[in-house]
């Protein structure tokens, strides 16, 4: 629905109370063709480009909670494509391509910003880590490129250069990295997803799944009320170990808490997004000036949406390290979402070996960055049976035959020395 200037004011004066809702708040029927498990980014684009792409509108999108209301809203916002291995680096960088025209594609306001990113270096064998980093992503059409230390001055001369432990060399920037609204790419992909069909019901939680006499998922149960389905393809973030046993699948993942904070508002200061090459450190600053930064996963397996002291500290020691101004500032709050992490650090779209469900999961670190590709490509197996062409290494067998992927999810860490 368009609004006009006098509708959008008379919104604004009268507290907001007369939206009309952005998607249809659905009913559950008694089946669908495909029935997608998890309501979040990953989930909303895949049933999104079922409908769009593949013509595919018979479906439903189950979520226990509300839209967005998991990892997908307690992120960190980065988008990038600086991976290094070509089982990775084609996915990735199809997903920025996605992100360049999401908006567009939507018609939806998803704040899509490419700030840049700017991954940090601190020795000489960093640096050539780096150099090769980017010489893979230059091979693969993605742009790259390598500063020296006078270069990332100019970009950022708030960072500690020459008395920090870990002096800063240079920098490998991607200029079309950036960062995107979460709760806006969500709001977009429901509103559009619902528009061509799907149904979007919320407060649904999978409790169990439908069999038939030869093992094959037909359905789900749900809270409320059986669903069956041609297909069930699960997209539930950290909580997929939890699910996928309800199917009796045990998966290479274990689940972690991985924190984020968010300072209080400043005017503009940090120009992209920089991550700190001699820990597991990263900033940027959203539209309304918060500083927005996050560090590694907490040390320990778990389900809760909190983290703990050691790690807020480690992030805290990082932040102050890179950049010491930042002691100054005050942080607001903090959060935890849950990262399903796989054991190479890089995701798995296939299918399982339960004829009738499907999989999505294990994104690490990488969760929101991939949102339209993984979207994109996990549809495209729910409609063809067939792995994409940029996710074909994403095979959940790669784990007992070998062919893993080890980026270990991070983009760019490699060692110091």
């Amino acid at each position: 629905m368009r609004y006009s200037i006098v509708q959008l004011a008379r919104q604004a004066l009268g507290r907001h109370r007369g939206w009309a809702p952005a998607w249809r708040d659905a009913t559950p029927k008694d089946g669908y063709d495909v029935v997608i498990v998890g309501g979040g980014g990953h989930g909303l684009a895949a049933a999104y480009y079922l409908a769009k792409v593949h013509g595919i509108t018979n479906v439903a999108l189950v979520e226990r909670g509300w839209i967005g209301g998991g990892n997908a809203g307690r992120n960190t916002t980065i988008i990038r494509s600086n991976y290094g291995l070509p089982g990775n680096e084609p996915f990735y960088e199809w997903s920025m391509k996605l992100w360049e025209g999401l908006e567009q594609d939507l018609n939806y306001n998803a704040m899509v910003s490419q700030r840049g990113v700017l991954n940090l270096y601190h020795s000489d064998p960093q640096r050539d880590a780096y150099a090769r980093r980017g010489n893979a992503m230059r091979m693969h059409g993605v742009d790259a490129t390598l500063l020296d230390a006078d270069a990332v001055r100019k970009m950022a001369p708030f960072l500690d250069f020459d008395n920090a432990r870990f002096p800063i060399d240079g920098g490998l920037l991607q200029e079309r990295g950036g960062t995107a609204r979460h709760d806006a790419v969500n709001w977009g992909y429901a509103r559009a997803a619902s528009a061509l069909g799907v149904d979007i019901i919320q407060n649904c939680e999978v409790t169990g799944f439908l069999r038939d006499a030869s093992g094959a998922v037909t359905g789900v149960e749900t809270g409320r009320g059986t669903i069956r389905a041609g297909k069930v393809g699960l997209a539930v973030a950290g909580m997929t170990s939890h699910v996928a046993a309800k199917a009796g699948l045990k998966l290479p993942i274990e689940s972690h808490v991985l924190q984020a904070f968010v300072s209080e508002g400043l005017k503009p200061l940090i120009p992209g997004v920089i991550t700190y090459g001699a820990g597991h450190f990263y900033v940027s600053q959203s539209d309304k000036g918060g500083l927005v930064f996050g560090g590694d996963i907490d040390g320990y397996n778990s389900y809760a949406q909190r983290g703990n002291l050691p790690v807020v500290e480690d992030v805290c020691e990082g932040a102050m390290a890179l950049m010491p101004m930042i002691g100054r500032v005050r942080m607001l709050r903090s959060w935890g979402g849950i990262m399903d992490m796989s054991m190479d650090g890089s995701p798995i779209i296939d299918h399982t070996p339960i004829p009738g469900l499907y999989l999505n999961a294990g994104w690490c670190y990488g969760g929101f960055k991939a949102t339209p590709a993984s979207g994109w490509c996990f549809a495209h197996l729910l409609a063809t049976d067939t792995a994409h062409d940029t996710a074909t290494a994403y095979r959940l067998d790669r784990f007992r035959t070998g062919h893993v992927i080890d980026e270990k999810g991070a983009g760019a860490q490699p060692n110091l020395h």
